[in-house]
């Protein structure tokens, strides 16, 4: 009922930038917040930053400063720009919803895109 689809992963150098963007879709009937995860092979999922409806964001301490998460209520679509991009940054890329559907309003859940590989080479 809800559909996640990231774009804008690809292969990087080291201290280059890259743009994610997330379009979300569906019988979404409210957002309480989106964000990106990353799951670096044999790694667990990681936030890497999130943004609540009113635009109050948090970020994992390895890439404050270097990233910024941004969204479009409107439009359903949430961005995060990454600069200084490092080595240790490659992952695949994971867009995240909370909220509910118009089938369950009163469930607010986690949803989940497919995800997008960021590589960066040194």
């Amino acid at each position: 009922q809800v559909q996640l689809v990231e774009s804008g992963g690809g292969l990087v150098q080291a201290g280059g930038p890259l743009r994610l963007s997330c379009a979300a879709s569906g019988r979404i009937f409210s957002i309480s917040a989106m964000g990106w995860y990353r799951q670096a092979p044999g790694q667990q999922r990681d936030l890497v930053a999130t943004i609540t409806s009113g635009g109050i964001t948090t970020y994992a301490d390895s890439v404050k400063g270097r990233f910024t998460i941004s969204r479009d209520n409107a439009k359903k679509m949430v961005y995060l720009q990454m600069n200084s991009l490092k080595p240790e940054d490659t992952a695949v890329y994971y867009c995240n919803l909370y909220g509910s559907t118009w089938s369950a309003r009163n469930v607010v859940m986690n949803y989940w895109g497919k995800g997008t590989l960021v590589t960066v080479s040194s």
